[in-house]
């Protein structure tokens, strides 16, 4: 399932605000070597059915659970009504006395565990209306050919079957069969529903049947009720199903249709076989064929009869409103397999779903080519209510989605059939063992696809404040247990930064993709624990990374890594450095260091984790041949190290004569002068940024005294107005999604007001204000830079960073929690001669944005009305 707040919707939920910064105090080190590289790491040990070294034992085993479902579409109704045959073999060591059963659709009742457990003011999983959930008509036991009633009980989502016979072990079987009803919820808590289009509704239908709980040799039963955030943990088997549904829909689900002669047109067909064979998108049902009658057989109704091998689950959609395309999946065996895609009308573009198919065949042709090959017949791609929903051989994406989002969103869905539809992991307890996997494969992935076409590179520094703020939670958590404004991290970004990291900085790509493609081949259709992973991982790869697994995914330690001292042998740089750096928090990780010299020599040293065994303190011999100018720890930023500020340290002395007041000074003469600056009434801005191919419009309006107001909008996304400030003086209006955020503390609001004044350095010599020059240099974006810490009236400290050369202003950010760093660069002249930064770097809640100018005047009469507008 793909977690909207770390797409498009975690920056509609996020201030442009909300970033993170650090002071640059003399830190103190939590650094305990002894917590993190502990001996006694694992707790649990080989045994005859999961080796230590990770693999299924001799006697492994596992239950299995085959289907024959058969039900009804009543689209006047909104309702699905059937029958579930479960072949169930029981191939556990333990006699079995009772059964239990998922009906999920029990949590859309109003007096359901998962409504009760729903905060009042909503989200993602909280039920928009409710319905009488699995309505169960009869539950039977089929003996001997003899269909027998059983005694059966209902709690919540689960349902318990008592036999009057135990199961035997050993490969005993028993069948199931349940006569059921329920009506279909317009919105099924983002994982299934229906959706109205102007050509009929679209019927997305998921959880729909009866199905078996997983029983194993780690806890037995596996009873953990669906509550909304956590996801499904599904034994595998065959499913043989049928839709009965009026003839006018389009039907597509799991597995393979095995009767396409009796439900498509000769027209149709055709169109279908055309498809089978191209590598190119062939429409099979475009616009002109959703009125006409020629496009299936002239019936009232029609049974879609499917087939699904060795699946853990299926899923279908239906609709008169789709539209259908498809094309060929060439696999590195040189089978074959059909990607295809149906969506509505409205959703129709070459910049919105008429490139959904080529990005299914792109997805599942670059996961099968490097970690384990596709397996089912047909990858279908389904635009409707649901925002991301994944299910075997199909998935559930949201119709409004389009670029790069699109891209986004079902390359992360499809991801899904290797995390969990091939590695069946436990969903219910490990979410981060199918988001947090999947999510690491996709940003391999989108590196590749089309040339990089939507690749975004990462910045791990930047992510470090949503990721490791003050409310995190372990990844090893259960998904329920998370807070929902963090899930998206524990579940999905932060392990998938993790596997990153293991693979480029620890273990490099060669051993970690050999590795984790043992792991997926050994536990394909089985069941690992998370000991299962890191075993796998630890023996595959030929390293003990017991110390990387505790503090990453069952601690929420922090990474702060500095620059303490640059000395030179004898004091003479041509003899040599030391270099000491420090590990100020409780992760270790790996070390990377940039080094400068002044006669212009440049090198790059890498250091093992393995440096932090002994303390948080560690010197290394660099051959200098002149004074080192900087050291910069992480240069690229591929570490999530919570306080960038102390990463950087310069060898060279400041040059004497330089004050605060001759850098602000040459600043103002850089940008034209103090003169011109106060020249300046107002100011209008107009700059975009992108992230994920979306486009974020930021209008900001400056007059002066003390007068601003901003809008950034994302027009592709009904021109959603994402945040709203307003200044004037001492007042501030700030909202966020439409509605208001309050500035509580003074210091909240003196840090919104200093990021959001025009020229501060024009107010630096005014009463009440100080500011005071850092006596060293420091480094951004590998340049010299002064630092000036500016104290205003209000007491709110701005650190402001201006390049030691050109003199131009390139950071600043306010010294209070939680407040925005920002970046500049590309300064070019504006129509007064006021030179402005036609590029400036923002982060939204870990997320990092990139905005440029695309229009800015000065001077054009703005008054007091439109600068609000």
């Amino acid at each position: 399932m793909k977690y909207t707040k770390l797409t498009l919707s975690l920056l509609l939920c996020a201030g442009m605000y909300t970033a993170h910064a650090q002071s640059t105090e003399e830190p103190k080190s939590s650094y305990d070597q002894h917590k993190i590289f502990n001996p006694l790491f694992y707790p649990e040990k080989g045994n005859e059915f999961r080796t230590a070294g990770g693999a299924p034992g001799a006697k492994y085993w596992q239950n299995r659970a085959d289907y024959k479902l058969n039900v009804t579409l009543d689209t006047a109704k909104h309702s699905v009504t059937g029958t579930t045959l479960i072949t169930y073999t029981n191939n556990s060591p333990d006699p079995l006395g009772f059964l239990w059963l998922q009906v999920d659709q029990n949590i859309y009742k109003a007096d359901s565990r998962g409504e009760a457990t729903s905060p009042v003011e909503g989200g993602r999983f909280t039920n928009k209306t409710f319905t009488q959930g699995d309505e169960i008509k009869g539950v039977y036991i089929i003996k001997n050919g003899k269909t027998e009633k059983v005694d059966y009980l209902v709690t919540d989502t689960r349902l318990q079957i008592k036999l009057n016979d135990t199961l035997r072990a050993g490969g005993a079987k028993t069948q199931i069969k349940i006569d059921y009803k329920f009506d279909v919820p317009e919105y099924g808590t983002d994982r299934m529903g229906r959706q109205k289009t102007k050509n009929g509704w679209i019927y997305e239908i998921a959880q729909w049947y009866p199905r078996m709980e997983v029983y194993d040799d780690v806890t037995g039963w596996n009873v953990i009720p669906y509550m909304g955030a956590s996801e499904f943990y599904l034994e595998y088997g065959n499913f043989d199903y049928t839709i009965t549904a009026p003839a006018n829909l389009v039907v597509v689900g799991s597995g393979e249709l095995l009767n396409p002669a009796e439900v498509f047109s000769p027209k149709i067909l055709g169109r279908m076989n055309a498809a089978k064979n191209s590598d190119k998108t062939v429409m099979i049902k475009d616009s002109v064929d959703l009125t006409g009658s020629d496009s299936y057989p002239a019936k009232a109704n029609l049974t879609w009869h499917f087939f699904c091998k060795n699946s853990r689950d299926v899923s279908w959609a239906a609709s008169k409103a789709f539209l259908w395309d498809a094309a060929r999946i060439n696999l590195p065996s040189g089978k074959k397999a059909l990607a295809q895609s149906v969506y509505p009308i409205e959703s129709k573009g070459m910049n919105a779903w008429s490139r959904s198919t080529e990005y299914v065949k792109g997805c599942i042709e670059l996961y099968s080519k490097e970690w384990f090959e596709y397996t089912y017949p047909v990858a279908t791609n389904v635009a409707g209510i649901v925002g991301g929903m994944e299910y075997p051989g199909i998935v559930f994406c949201g119709s409004q989605n389009q670029g790069g989002g699109l891209w986004e969103v079902t390359n992360h869905e499809f991801g899904h059939n290797w995390f969990p539809m091939i590695v069946g992991s436990n969903e219910r307890k490990y979410a981060w063992m199918d988001e947090g996997f999947n999510t690491f494969i996709n940003k391999v992935d989108t590196k590749v696809f089309n040339n990089g076409e939507y690749f975004e590179p990462a910045d791990a520094q930047k992510a470090a404040a949503g990721m490791f703020s003050p409310d995190a939670d372990a990844i090893m958590n259960t998904p329920d247990v998370i807070q929902p404004n963090y899930l998206g991290y524990a579940a999905y970004e932060k392990p998938a930064m993790g596997l990153t990291i293991l693979r480029e900085q620890i273990l490099g790509e060669e051993r970690f993709d050999y590795a984790f493609r043992t792991y997926i081949k050994r536990w394909a259709f089985k069941h690992p624990t998370p000991w299962d992973f890191f075993h796998s991982m630890d023996n595959a790869a030929g390293e003990d990374l017991s110390w990387f697994w505790k503090e990453w995914f069952t601690t929420t330690l922090k990474l702060d890594q500095s620059v303490k001292e640059i000395n030179y042998v004898d004091n003479d740089p041509s003899k040599g450095a030391l270099i000491t750096i420090e590990n100020l928090e409780g992760m270790a990780l790996p070390v990377t260091i940039a080094v400068k010299e002044e006669n212009g020599n440049s090198s790059t040293i890498k250091l093992p984790a393995e440096i932090w065994q002994r303390g948080g303190t560690w010197t290394f011999a660099y051959k200098s041949t002149s004074k080192i100018t900087y050291a910069t720890l992480d240069p690229d930023h591929v570490l999530p190290d919570v306080n960038a500020q102390n990463n950087s340290l310069s060898g060279v002395a400041m040059t004497k004569g330089i004050t605060a007041a001759t850098v602000i000074k040459n600043y103002l003469d850089a940008v034209g002068g103090e003169q011109r600056l106060k020249d300046v009434n107002d100011i209008t801005i107009t700059s975009e940024g992108t992230v994920q191919g979306y486009t974020f419009v930021k209008v900001s309006k400056y007059k002066t005294p003390g007068k601003f107001a901003m809008n950034i909008t994302v027009p592709k996304y009904n021109n959603f107005n994402l945040t709203h400030i307003i200044i004037d003086g001492d007042s501030i209006e700030f909202k966020q999604n439409g509605r208001t955020a309050p500035l509580k503390a003074k210091t909240e609001r003196g840090a919104v007001r200093a990021r959001y004044k025009l020229f501060p350095e024009l107010d630096f010599n005014k009463p009440g204000y100080t500011a005071v020059l850092d006596s060293n240099y420091q480094v951004v974006n590998g340049q010299l830079a002064y630092l000036i810490t500016v104290t205003s009236p209000d007491n709110i400290n701005v650190k402001y960073f201006y390049d030691q050369k050109t003199g131009l202003k390139v950071k600043q950010f306010t010294d209070v929690p939680n407040a925005t760093v920002m970046e500049f660069s590309d300064y070019q002249n504006v129509n007064t001669g006021v030179k402005l930064p036609f590029t400036e770097m923002n982060s939204v809640n870990g997320q990092p944005i990139q905005f440029k100018i695309k229009s800015a005047t000065a001077n054009t009469g703005l008054t007091n009305d439109t600068y609000r507008q």
